[in-house]
């Protein structure tokens, strides 16, 4: 599946509610899908790391599709040669 499919997944099954309830109250979901993520990373199952990773990435597909961001489209930067180096 390419990240556009699984948006567009996302999209359809969840934007109606999304929109409703806001970039901001949608943010901190995401923020607390990545604290679940950051736990599930100090432990030893990888099952829940699965798991807390594509809970992170639904996440984030919603605040994309709420504030109209390809994220595709967005990662063409990484992709197309735009960002040069590294952060240490």
């Amino acid at each position: 599946m390419q990240i556009s499919e699984f948006q567009r997944f996302i999209s359809q099954k969840y934007e109606a509610t999304d929109r409703r309830r806001g970039t901001p109250a949608t943010f901190m979901w995401f923020v607390e899908e990545v604290g679940e993520l950051a736990t599930s990373l100090a432990g030893d199952s990888h099952a829940e790391k699965q798991d807390e990773f594509a809970d992170v990435l639904a996440w984030l597909c919603t605040l994309a599709n709420i504030n109209d961001v390809d994220l595709e489209k967005a990662c063409e930067k990484y992709t197309k040669g735009s960002v040069k180096g590294f952060k240490e």
